[in-house]
């Protein structure tokens, strides 16, 4: 998970959307008080849910280590056929717009010809 996190995209990614989520909770005052009822809420559930699961993680960790190892070489070999999961989200975007753009110059080009 926290290799998962790290990469660029996902990252900024994050970034993005906690950005938006933090300006939509200023700018609102009734969304802000049901999101902050639905955080303490998530809160509550996290703790009580590790302190249940704590015991069952603790048996499984070999497991959960060589899931772990087996994931991370996946996520070496994915982000080696996907050079976009380095790139941020900002960046992915004006590509692909740039791309469309492209692209739709291309179409009428061809249907003005």
């Amino acid at each position: 998970v926290k290799e998962v996190a790290n990469l660029t995209l996902v990252s900024s990614a994050c970034d993005v959307v906690s950005a938006a989520y933090a300006s939509t909770k200023e700018s609102h005052p009734y969304v802000r008080s049901v999101c902050d009822a639905a955080e303490k809420g998530v809160r509550s559930v996290t703790e009580a849910t590790a302190s249940c699961v704590q015991p069952v993680l603790t048996a499984l960790e070999p497991h959960v280590a060589a899931a772990s190892e087996y994931a991370s070489k996946g996520l070496d070999k994915l982000g080696e056929k996907l050079p976009i999961l380095q790139k941020p989200v900002e960046q992915v975007i004006s590509d692909t717009k740039e791309l469309v753009s492209c692209r739709v110059a291309d179409v009428k080009d061809a249907v003005t010809s």
